[in-house]
């Protein structure tokens, strides 16, 4: 069985005594790291960095370890047990979050979210510019076309001589009708890239307003009832971390549990400034979820923040994005990162019931 790596250099007091209570809960499993990642199919090296205290694991791995260990001993976790291990993991989450951290975060996003906007704006360049020559070229093969047609004198010589006559004339109006072919094509990639682009721009604005939450707190447009936040999620413990975090924005949260519910708390209320919601879950995940909602007009436009355990990447997102999600953050969430993502969404749902501009 391989060794444990060292614990992390320059770890917080919190964090050193949480990585210190997961090790000696591995070490109750008598497994090595790379067996026990494989069996609950995780990367071994993020598991190894959750046990050295270097990374924070999400909740749902620490739950995994103490039910496994329980089912090792043949014994039942306890409450207590919970509990202890919660209050360990809450205070080296707290002491790893900070408005700095959380501005990071939303820079990166920040950045991703140019990047695309950028790309996309260079493809469409260069689709615009493809277009356009095809165009000409259509309009050079009309006025040959065109002058070959003014040669004949009745409709019997257009009819029946033209191609006679001019024997590259069907070779003409062939090679425009695949220029005609490639016009549509470009015409549709060349709105697809401009519909990213304006997407994309739009999620830059949407991270500077977090970024500007940051530094100093949204200013809500007063006096009227402040919206209420779906939150929806299969794991009960990210149910109750979420609502602790968001307690302190003096919204009414809705908890649901899976997409069913999640559709039925739509139906049954309403005045939503945005929906959390994690991707993974059984059933219905979010993707779906997400799908429905936006095929609903009285829900549409309300915004759907991604929660996920499989970190931000390119496929996850883009899927997301087509879903109708507006924005992403990854599980072990920042709490501050997550406040001002809601707040901003709180803001601009206040604006637009006042009829003010969202920006």
């Amino acid at each position: 069985m391989g060794e444990l790596r060292p614990l992390g250099q320059d770890l917080t007091k919190e964090s050193r005594a949480l990585a210190e209570v997961l090790r000696e809960l591995f070490e109750g499993l008598e497994v090595s790291v790379r067996r026990y990642a494989a069996r609950r199919r995780r990367d071994p090296g993020t598991f190894s960095r959750y046990l050295n205290g270097t990374r924070l694991p999400p909740w749902p791995v620490i739950m995994d370890m103490l039910t496994d260990l329980a089912e090792h001993r043949g014994t039942t976790v306890t409450p207590e047990t919970i509990e202890f291990v919660r209050e360990l993991y809450g205070s080296a989450f707290d002491a790893n979050s900070s408005p700095k951290h959380a501005v990071q975060i939303i820079e990166q996003q920040l950045a991703d979210a140019d990047h695309v906007s950028r790309r996309s704006s260079v493809r469409g360049d260069v689709l615009g510019d493809a277009l356009l020559d095809r165009k000409h070229r259509i309009a050079d093969l009309e006025v040959r076309l065109n002058h070959m047609e003014a040669t004949l004198t009745s409709e019997r010589e257009r009819a029946g001589q033209l191609a006679a006559a001019h024997p590259d004339v069907s070779e003409l109006l062939g090679e425009r009708d695949v220029l005609r072919q490639e016009v549509r094509r470009l015409g549709n990639e060349l709105q697809e890239a401009q519909e990213r682009r304006a997407d994309a721009e739009a999620r830059c604005d949407l991270l500077e307003r977090q970024l500007e939450a940051l530094e100093r707190p949204v200013p809500l447009p007063q006096p009227q009832p402040m919206p209420k936040i779906l939150v929806v999620d299969d794991q009960p413990d990210n149910l109750l971390a979420i609502t602790a975090v968001l307690g302190t924005l003096d919204q009414e949260l809705v908890t649901v549990s899976s997409g069913q519910e999640a559709l039925k708390a739509l139906l049954h209320h309403d005045n939503f400034a945005v929906i959390i919601m994690d991707v993974q879950m059984p059933g219905m995940d979010g993707y779906e979820t997400a799908a429905h909602i936006k095929r609903r007009p009285h829900n549409r436009d309300v915004p759907i923040i991604f929660l996920t355990a499989m970190g931000i990447d390119p496929e996850h997102t883009a899927r997301g994005y087509a879903a109708g999600a507006v924005d992403y953050i990854s599980k072990p969430f920042d709490p501050w990162a997550l406040r001002a993502k809601v707040a901003v969404f709180t803001a601009i749902h206040l604006e637009r019931r006042l009829g003010h501009p969202a920006g």
